[in-house]
């Protein structure tokens, strides 16, 4: 059963048996929004891009992204870049895999960001979403919707983090502006 999540909520990842998840998948869609022009509705594509930054404390040590694919320590990978979008609430544009158990112990954070990487305000976007999948079952944990557009262009949308001896899940949901995952570092530090 999946869990929406509202802005600052969060999950334990630990399953209902008592056990841990080993692999996630944090999945992104979205949509161009339709605006209304002299021939009628049309859509701009929109080039949003996912990334996972590993925090050790308030450090970022490793970035997986459209340009690299694979964690340092192999234990994030990102599945490729989507250049237009389109599944809204279907399935995932853009997925990174995490791989729990592989992560090493002085990663203690993954911060989930989305930025449009062509400089369109997610006014223009959407049904856009993030979400949490089990990836050993493919069933979704958590949802985390992108609600209300705006005149920001990325947006820090989640993060999984180490609680006690397993994972917890945090939606962010904080608007930022900047094209890369650089530009998003200083909006991330509040949330670490």
């Amino acid at each position: 059963m999946s869990v929406n999540l509202s802005k600052g909520q969060g999950i334990s990842l630990q399953k209902s048996d008592g056990g841990t998840l080993t692999a996630v998948r944090m999945g992104l869609g979205w949509r161009s929004a339709p605006r209304r022009g002299l021939f009628g509705r049309r859509t701009n594509e929109i080039d949003l891009d996912a990334s996972a930054v590993l925090f050790a404390g308030q450090t970022p040590v490793d970035v997986v992204f459209f340009q690299h694919l694979i964690s340092d320590d192999g234990s994030v990978r990102h599945t490729g870049d989507n250049r237009v979008g389109g599944a809204g609430q279907g399935g995932d544009d853009e997925a990174i895999l995490v791989d729990l158990a592989r992560v090493p112990v002085h990663i203690d954070q993954i911060v989930f960001t989305v930025n449009s990487f062509t400089g369109q305000s997610f006014a223009e976007v959407q049904d856009a979403f993030c979400r949490l999948v089990d990836e050993t079952t493919g069933q979704e944990l958590a949802r985390y919707t992108l609600t209300g557009g705006g005149q920001y262009t990325a947006q820090v949308m989640s993060k999984v983090h180490r609680a006690g001896n397993g994972w917890s899940m945090t939606a962010i949901g904080e608007p930022a502006n900047g094209r890369t995952f650089q530009d998003l570092v200083p909006a991330m530090l509040p949330h670490l």
